[in-house]
């Protein structure tokens, strides 16, 4: 998977994971907020790239 992402993937990865470890050592209770909501919009970002794929049969 990591191929896949590129350099600038992980370097985005990376600065993901660094804010939200910023936000935690700051605000434990916002940081889990914060992960779910990452979590749950990456969900959705995979959700609709999987129907588009499968709407121009590539899935």
């Amino acid at each position: 998977m990591i191929d896949k992402l590129g350099t600038a993937g992980i370097a985005g990865a990376l600065m993901l994971l660094a804010g939200l470890a910023l936000v935690a050592w700051s605000a434990p209770i916002v940081a889990v907020g914060l992960a779910l909501v990452l979590a749950g919009t990456g969900l959705v970002v995979k959700g609709l790239a999987t129907g588009l794929l499968k709407q121009f049969g590539f899935a």
